[in-house]
């Protein structure tokens, strides 16, 4: 085996159908037509179209309307990527095989970088949660009415949501696949590991946020800022992310992580509990807040309208897709032998997705003045 390709890398990814043998260290291209399946491409396409649309829209918030939040949180992301997934993919390079081990791996996309274990999507990917995250919880005025903070947590709440309609999905579909026999993947939320669905679809967007809005935000005694300021406050967000991330995933750690992990189980479910409960009040409060027409009007808000329909409509569709196998699956496991998600996680945050797109859209219904108040102080 090469330094690139494990025992444990070659067993997951021959599941996945590829080989991480000979793979080129820089960027594969492949036809888009010959992948594993055809939702492979239709992801990508998804995903890759609404990065460049959030850069259009982060471009035109700060140049535009002042406010340079998105463009920091596009850039941040990528940052932020930089940082997490080299040591996740080979953690034999940073000395960290008997801390995190292989953790997964991702199939082969159209475009796929670092020795096949990145594709193009997944950098994407980042840029596109943030964006359309941060967006939905904007369009709602929750960061005008209660602060960063509690704007961190609706947006961590938001990222939950439209995460988790992704991440269930995935390993039934082939996207990736996780390595079950890695202490760190466990718990497990039918194929998905609870820690990954604590940390990294809540925590890490959550914080990442909070970090921007502080650092490059709009508010009441700052002066606009200059574009080398924004990069050096982009590029700190991006860093400090994974920082507060590890901390504030430190009580899902907590107990022995061997045998049945019935206390790390307990500790996310009641940590997901909590986000749950106070991101519906959050949503509910600020739905009501928005539908009385009381709410701020919202600059910019076209990628707010149509990007997260676009993107939980066709999260619908695959589902659809994938729903046949998903009702003939044995023990988790489905006949073409990949494993299957909760479907019904899936479906909840599916059900608030749509609340999030609906609330958000009329929100932002045209007519009202487009002018985004500084938010205010937390």
């Amino acid at each position: 085996m090469s330094y690139t390709c494990t025992d444990e890398a070659s067993k997951v990814t021959e599941d996945l159908g590829f080989s991480c043998e000979g793979a080129n260290a820089f960027v594969t291209f492949r036809n888009p037509f010959d992948l594993e399946n055809g939702t492979l491409p239709v992801l990508e396409l998804l995903i890759v179209v609404g990065a460049v649309w959030a850069l259009v829209h982060a471009w035109r918030r700060w140049r535009r309307d002042g406010d340079p939040v998105n463009i920091a949180l596009w850039f941040s992301s990528l940052v932020y990527l930089a940082v997490v997934e080299p040591p996740l993919y080979f953690p034999e390079w940073f000395n960290l095989e008997e801390y995190v081990g292989f953790i997964f791996s991702h199939n082969v996309f159209t475009v796929q970088f670092m020795f096949d274990r990145l594709p193009l999507y997944i950098v994407a990917f980042y840029t596109v949660i943030t964006q359309l995250t941060y967006e939905v919880v904007r369009a709602l005025g929750i960061f005008q009415r209660r602060g960063p903070l509690v704007g961190a947590v609706a947006t961590a709440f938001a990222c939950q949501v439209f995460y988790e309609t992704f991440d269930q999905l995935g390993p039934q579909l082939q996207w990736w696949a996780w390595n079950p026999d890695n202490a760190v993947n466990q718990p497990m939320f039918a194929s998905v590991p609870m820690n990954s669905m604590w940390v990294f679809a809540s925590v890490s967007f959550g914080v990442q946020t909070w970090l921007v809005v502080k650092l490059v935000g709009l508010r009441e005694g700052r002066t606009s800022l200059r574009g080398g300021q924004v990069a050096w406050r982009t590029v700190v967000a991006g860093v400090l992310t994974p920082v507060l991330m590890v901390v504030l995933a430190a009580p899902t750690r907590v107990g022995p992580t061997d045998g049945e992990h019935t206390v790390q189980r307990i500790l996310v479910t009641v940590l997901l509990g909590l986000l749950w409960a106070v991101g519906l009040l959050l949503l509910a409060e600020a739905t009501r807040a928005t539908w009385r027409g009381s709410a701020e009007p919202v600059a910019s808000p076209w990628f707010a309208r149509i990007y997260p329909m676009l993107y939980l409509d066709v999260h619908i569709v695959l589902w659809l897709v994938a729903l046949p196998a998903y009702l003939g699956a044995t023990d988790g496991i489905t006949d073409s032998g990949t494993p299957i998600g909760s479907g019904w996680y899936a479906l909840a945050c599916m059900a608030v997705c749509t609340w999030f797109v609906v609330a958000a859209w009329r929100a932002t219904a045209p007519g009202k003045v487009p002018a985004d108040p500084a938010p205010a102080a937390a």
